[in-house]
């Protein structure tokens, strides 16, 4: 591969659930464009909410799959029209919301591969789909597809060990199997099924793109180890699944050229590049350009965590992936869904300011006197309990705190947990482990220096708010170079850096050393406390 030139762009599209984006990017890194095409309301015919249909026994949730393609004619249009270069495009890639599926009918290749450039994509795909509407990560409707996945890996952690996930319901084995069993006439018209994100890519690509390893992991298919498909995993599925989903790639593979159709109807360069698609996720990984022993903690509603792993050691709670931008290594997701709006009820109670809360957090000690709290106003994840449960530097239960006591044992108690799942998952802090915050609550200096205290490390804020398409556009750069041995970071050196907010008090390793003992302790004894109804 020629080396990057001046005058080149990279794009970076993300369909997620409730728009599709896009992102173009200059030989610098210089962002140079931002458009998206948002489902609801500049697609009204499709009548989603959020981006989706919600069934009525409200646990299916689908996306009509033909809005996604005419998402995109509109998306290339609106940048035509703007008088964007499309031939100045040396690369592209993308993202799409994890786990969600799409199933093409028998000859939708041949229609893939003789595209009418007069015609817009969703007129040309009409008859493309044997599944009109396709499941998405919001699913929660194949509970016996689970069941009956564990029963045949013996079990949910011999599943997490083979997957990196135990059986989740929006995960797409699962969702394939329940098509199986449910529709068996659209299942008999499919010749391939796509991830959201190999979808996409087979649009650009003017015939089937392979799903890449990254959010391939998110199917609950993928031996890790292999990296290939389990044909255990497979077989519990449903019948003759490995040409279905065909072999999977790394996620830098260069996938082939733009389809003429774009070079003809958009004026793209024949030479464009389209490089693997992958999930929304490991995009954002590339996004935030995480290294390894970094750690991204994005808070908001939910609080979720990115790991960089070399040694996964896949678990009952979280996600392993193979990671994105370096196919020898691994990520990790955690999430906790007590984030932001547990913080908010704290800071109400004590009168609404977000300054009280802060000086709270400043004025009581590292290790908080040896109190400390789980704050669980929903059930939480991770671990599976619920309710407010205080305990005194003895281990005993106590009814409530003090005010500044409170809020400390929220904070260090949030960041405790990630810190002790997290390396749960094989995760260790190591000398020069960056914390990099996003998020709401990562534009609070002090919650940001107990995150820095609790994993001994400093803590840098990023701009996520496009992380998705960032990490799409950089991936399209990078997969150019990675042929010839570049590694993504030399390849996206002049990205944006994260800002320096907070570095670790001196007895921080030691207060929270110890103190992580002891939550590990109490955080078992809650879980044994909490029986759940089912």
């Amino acid at each position: 591969m020629a080396a990057v030139q001046d005058q080149d762009v990279f794009l970076g599209f993300d369909f997620s659930t409730q728009q599709l984006k896009v992102l173009a990017l200059d030989s610098e890194l210089q962002v140079l464009l931002e458009d998206h095409v948002q489902f609801d309301l500049d697609l009204p015919e499709f009548r989603t909410q959020g981006g989706v249909h919600i069934h009525s026994d409200r646990l299916t949730v689908t996306s009509p799959v033909l809005m996604w393609v005419q998402a995109l004619d509109k998306l290339l249009n609106k940048m035509k029209s703007s008088g964007f270069d499309f031939s100045r495009v040396r690369a592209l890639s993308g993202s799409g919301q994890q786990h969600g599926s799409v199933f093409w009918r028998k000859g939708a290749a041949q229609t893939l591969r003789t595209l009418d450039p007069d015609l817009d994509l969703s007129k040309i795909l009409q008859e493309s789909f044997s599944v009109q509407y396709s499941p998405v990560w919001m699913d929660s409707s194949a509970k016996p597809q689970c069941d009956a996945l564990e029963r045949a890996a013996g079990g949910a952690l011999r599943l997490a060990r083979i997957t990196g996930s135990k059986a989740y319901e929006r995960f797409t084995g699962n969702q394939i199997s329940k098509m199986f069993q449910t529709h068996p006439e659209e299942f008999q018209q499919t010749e391939r099924i796509s991830l959201v994100s190999s979808f996409a890519a087979s649009l650009f690509l003017g015939g089937y793109a392979p799903i890449d390893l990254s959010d391939g992991s998110g199917m609950n298919l993928l031996d890790l180890s292999l990296r290939d498909w389990s044909d255990l995993c497979l077989n519990a599925c449903a019948p003759g699944l490995r040409p279905l989903l065909a072999a999977p790639v790394p996620s830098s593979s260069v996938l082939g050229p733009v389809s003429s159709y774009f070079v003809k109807r958009f004026g793209f360069s024949e030479s464009c590049r389209v490089v693997a698609f992958t999930g929304d996720n490991p995009a954002s990984l590339a996004g935030m350009r995480l290294q390894p022993g970094d750690i991204a903690v994005s808070l908001g509603t939910s609080d979720t965590v990115f790991l960089w792993l070399q040694f996964p050691r896949p678990a009952l709670e979280g996600h392993v992936f193979i990671n994105p931008v370096n196919t020898q290594d691994y990520m990790a997701l955690l999430c906790f869904k007590n984030g932001s709006l547990v913080r908010q009820r704290i800071r109400d109670e004590l009168g609404g300011s977000w300054g009280h809360f802060s000086s709270a957090l400043s004025s009581s000690p590292l290790g908080n006197h040896g109190n400390i709290g789980f704050y669980f106003d929903v059930l939480e994840i991770l671990p599976a309990a619920v309710g407010v449960h205080r305990f005194d530097a003895q281990d005993n239960k106590v009814s409530s705190f003090p005010t500044h006591t409170e809020v400390r044992a929220l904070v260090e108690g949030q960041f405790l947990s990630k810190r002790l799942h997290a390396e749960r998952l094989g995760y260790t802090i190591v000398p020069g482990t960056r914390v990099l915050a996003t998020g709401g609550a990562s534009s609070n200096l002090q919650i940001l220096q107990v995150l820095s205290d609790v994993f001994n490390a400093p803590v840098y804020t990023i701009d996520s708010s496009n992380s998705t398409c960032l990490g799409s556009a950089y991936r399209a750069l990078h997969g150019l170079v990675a042929e010839s041995g570049v590694s993504f970071f030399d390849a996206v050196k002049n990205g944006s850096e994260p800002k320096l907010i907070a570095t670790p008090h001196p007895q921080a390793k030691q207060v929270y050393d110890e103190m992580l003992k002891r939550f590990t302790r109490l955080e078992e004894r809650v879980l044994q406390e909490f029986h759940p109804h089912d």
